[in-house]
């Protein structure tokens, strides 16, 4: 018989795959609401992955409940719960890099997200952080109640490449909150792997007990029902 502490741990793991599978899908939506930053940082196509991971999750735990409750020799439905699992660590690898990857090169990749958001967004940015222009003040500067005639000229005046000028401009702001952001992402998304692949691993041990149990049985059956002594 598997023993009560491997499968106390391996639901254990089953349902944190759960709660990773419900985290995913609810941020999914919570992300979706307007919110001027968060939409910049996050476009629909990666809400929609995400929601798609979450999903992928919830249907791998509800077919490993179906799985272990199975008798001992029938485990095939444990062998693909592990196929299930190589699968969300795939995609979990896939995500979760792409973000990482995503960050290396924030400046400059926001720039690009900041150049196609509408004039508003650039004025409500501008107002919220007391900055003006991206990366200068002539860079995608919009008329606000911070960025007057006034404090455009002064900004103008300052050296862009000075490190110590870079709070009066706005990639400061934006990649600060981006960065913070999308590291709690990707590390939570990699947070999942360890789930996944802990669970890959209780259940080949569940699927080497089970066996190990059913053979002990057939060479049982074999010698008579006398057991070895």
């Amino acid at each position: 018989m598997v023993s009560k502490g491997l499968m106390a741990a391996w639901t254990f793991l089953d349902a944190c795959l759960l709660v990773a599978g419900a985290v995913s899908i609810a941020l999914s939506f919570v992300w979706r609401k307007p919110d001027i930053l968060m939409n910049m940082v996050l476009s629909n196509a990666d809400l929609t992955a995400g929601l798609i991971l979450g999903i992928t999750l919830v249907i791998t735990f509800v077919f490993s409940v179906g799985a272990i409750v199975q008798r001992n020799h029938v485990t095939m439905g444990l062998v693909i719960l592990n196929y299930l699992l190589i699968l969300c660590a795939i995609g979990i690898l896939i995500i979760g890099t792409f973000v990482w990857v995503y960050t290396l090169r924030e400046r400059d990749n926001f720039h690009e997200v900041y150049s196609k958001v509408p004039s508003t967004t650039r004025a409500f940015i501008q107002d919220k952080f007391s900055c003006c222009g991206y990366f200068n003040a002539a860079d995608f500067v919009e008329p606000s109640n911070f960025c007057n005639p006034t404090q455009i000229s002064f900004m103008n005046a300052l050296d862009a490449s000075d490190v110590n000028n870079s709070q009066f401009f706005c990639v400061t702001p934006v990649t600060k909150f981006a960065d913070v952001t999308l590291n709690n992402i990707f590390t939570t998304v990699y947070g999942f792997m360890a789930i996944v692949l802990a669970l890959l691993l209780a259940t080949l041990c569940v699927i080497n007990m089970r066996n190990e149990e059913e053979r002990f049985k057939r060479i049982d059956a074999k010698r008579g029902g006398r057991g070895f002594v």
